[in-house]
């Protein structure tokens, strides 16, 4: 009897575990449908693409796209592409930070400490740039034409372009007297998290 009772429970224990295994199979099956386009809509499918690929307070990132009848011509344009992208998120950021650490400070001639700080980031920005990483790229070829189709992302540490940049303006006799690192970083955290927020 007792045997019969023990087999009877761990069956009811294997039926409520099925059970529920059913139906977080079930729950999960639903999330990941994807949904229709509405009528006379195509769903296009970037690859490379995505939150993913977004810039954040760690890293500048950016994609690209390129297509051409060569392989190779596409993957270059897709590059090209991404670096622009890149350059400008950059180039943006800096200048925040550039605009708000001058105009926090107390300089005498803010116009040309300003001026001074963009030509030295400017400097370590095209250095930096050619040191970008790729985090994804694929290709395809179109069916219909029979050209090649290049998706790329790359990116680029936020920190490592901070201290590069400390490196450079830290040694520029002009600037060093009243050049404060730490109210700089900080600067250049904040905007690197509005870029990110945006």
């Amino acid at each position: 009897m007792n045997k019969l009772h023990y087999t009877l429970k761990n069956l009811g224990r294997l039926s409520i575990f099925a059970l529920a295994i059913g139906i977080a199979a079930t729950s999960c099956k639903k999330k990941q449908e994807v949904q229709a386009p509405p009528e006379g809509e195509v769903l296009i499918n970037e690859y490379c693409a995505g939150e993913e690929y977004f810039s954040n307070e760690e890293f500048f990132r950016s994609n690209g796209v390129g297509e051409s009848m060569d392989q190779a011509t596409a993957k270059k344009k897709a590059f090209s592409n991404a670096r622009a992208d890149l350059a400008s998120a950059v180039n943006t950021t800096i200048k925040g930070t550039i605009d708000n650490y001058v105009n926090s400070r107390e300089f005498n001639n803010v116009e040309e400490v300003e001026e001074r700080f963009e030509g030295l980031t400017r400097e370590v920005i095209d250095q930096e740039l050619k040191g970008t990483k790729t985090i994804c790229q694929k290709a395809v070829k179109v069916t219909g034409s029979g050209n090649y189709k290049y998706y790329v992302a790359i990116e680029l540490s936020g920190q490592d372009m901070l201290s590069k940049m400390n490196e450079r303006l830290g040694s520029d006799e002009r600037l060093k007297i009243d050049y404060d690192y730490e109210k700089f970083k900080e600067t250049f955290n904040q905007e690197m998290e509005n870029m990110k927020n945006n």
